[in-house]
């Protein structure tokens, strides 16, 4: 989740890598290069999924937190992790969250976090990128692969120095075993199988050790 790239020293491949290798390193934003500390108060992560073939179910995770490595000179070596609280589950309906909860889906007493660990990251245009790493949920890993765009940095009223990415990504729940449905009795099952996940983040960043 690196911000910015050194001008390539090798011909690019496509023109979108042309693009982005050309683009000098900024200084101003170079200088956000540290360690980052995820600000649950002022961040999201959310999921949407279709229920019922007609309509949208929006939830959100309510308890979270995370770190970001962000390295402006070398977006390879930024590194992102995140824990996800799954009791925290939230779309509005208590009976629907808790069934999220109970073992026909998250079965949170037994898995109590849902996990992302990166393993790559790059710049894929003059404001977004691409973080790679491992989903775990209950007791399976796979990789997911999560498109950000950088959304700004500020330094708040407190004098933090904050920035902002948003992204999403798609999944198959099944993937993780999220299997549980049920058939409706026009055709079609209640719950679609692509689940849509949004990430909306303020990072603080930390200052360097002593």
């Amino acid at each position: 989740m690196g911000l910015f790239t050194r001008r390539s020293q090798t011909a690019p491949n496509t023109p979108a890598d042309a693009a982005v290798a050309t683009l000098d390193v900024d200084p101003a934003l170079a200088a956000l290069t540290g360690d980052y500390v995820i600000d649950p108060a002022h961040s999201s992560i959310g999921f949407t999924v279709r229920h019922a073939m007609v309509t949208n179910v929006r939830g959100s995770f309510a308890e979270h937190e995370g770190t970001l490595h962000l390295d402006g000179a070398d977006p390879s070596r930024s590194t992102a992790a995140i824990d996800v609280t799954i009791a925290s589950v939230g779309t509005g309906i208590a009976d629907r969250d808790g069934h999220l909860r109970g073992g026909d889906f998250f079965d949170a007493e037994l898995y109590p976090l849902m996990t992302f660990r990166s393993t790559s990251a790059a710049r894929i245009g003059a404001d977004t990128y691409r973080i790679v790493g491992d989903l775990t949920i209950k007791d399976v890993t796979r990789p997911l692969s999560i498109d950000l765009e950088f959304a700004g940095s500020a330094t708040d009223v407190y004098g933090n120095e904050r920035v902002g990415f948003e992204g999403s990504a798609e999944i198959l729940r099944s993937d993780w075993g999220l299997t549980w449905n049920a058939a409706l009795e026009a055709g079609g099952v209640m719950v679609s199988d692509k689940v849509k996940l949004t990430f909306d983040i303020s990072a603080i960043k930390q200052a360097p050790p002593a």
